[in-house]
């Protein structure tokens, strides 16, 4: 058993010292990133609530690593934590798409980096930092994202449904209501079933806009029906 007693002593060097101190920064860092990571999938985000709260907890970690293996082999403190952020923009990468001259994934991709930078906080030790930046993180999230539809300065884009007798009318009136207003269709599917057919698009614009638009679609005389099936936003 003496093989063991180094052992012993090293781990009850640790109860005594570090461990609690890190774990303690190892929680906070998490219930901070499951906070935000709650709001981004209650908003049905790509990056919701695990992927939050493992991010700013890895983060943590690798934070408090940082010091404690500077310290028992005499290097830099910083090292380990410093490759946090070039990670951490890796991963926004993935998160940010490209398609149609359209980009989406920008607020998540930001979030997570922001959300690593909590977790550092918190690995530091630096609670209330850490909780004050997650707080202003989660306002941004919500209110701003409010006052932005609210002055129609973000745009969205929205699914709509018409039916009507034959496609190639309704897609010719589409086409023409649309570049009226200098607007394009997206995702267009089409199905004609007995000479009823129905057509979904989706359309990108802002909250104003999208209103005019359906003004002008409900005002035609070639649908017979006209719906909207939900919004996304843009990120």
């Amino acid at each position: 058993m003496e093989f063991l007693r180094p052992l012993i002593h090293r781990l009850g060097g640790e109860l005594s010292g570090m461990i609690p101190a890190a774990i303690l920064r190892l929680i906070v860092a998490a219930i901070l990133g499951g906070i935000i990571g709650l709001e981004r999938e209650l908003r049905h985000k790509a990056a919701g609530l695990r992927t939050n709260m493992f991010i700013c907890f890895g983060s943590a970690m690798f934070t408090i690593l940082s010091d404690v293996l500077a310290q028992e082999h005499t290097g830099d403190h910083t090292r380990i934590a410093a490759q946090i952020i070039p990670g951490i923009g890796f991963i926004g990468a993935g998160s940010i798409l490209h398609a149609r001259g359209s980009v989406t994934g920008l607020t998540t991709a930001a979030t997570l980096f922001v959300v690593a930078s909590v977790g550092m906080a918190a690995g530091g030790g630096l609670y209330l930092t850490a909780a004050f930046a997650a707080g202003l993180i989660l306002i941004s999230l919500r209110l701003l994202g409010k006052f932005e539809r609210k002055m129609s300065l973000k745009a969205m884009l929205i699914a709509y449904e018409v039916t009507g007798r034959g496609t190639e009318p309704i897609l010719a009136e589409l086409n023409r209501i649309l570049e009226s207003e200098h607007r394009t269709m997206q995702n267009v599917r089409a199905a004609s079933t007995d000479g009823h057919s129905r057509v979904v698009f989706s359309l990108e614009a802002s909250d104003k806009e999208h209103k005019e638009v359906e003004v002008l679609l409900h005002q035609s005389s070639i649908f017979s029906s006209v719906r909207s099936l939900g919004s996304a936003e843009r990120e």
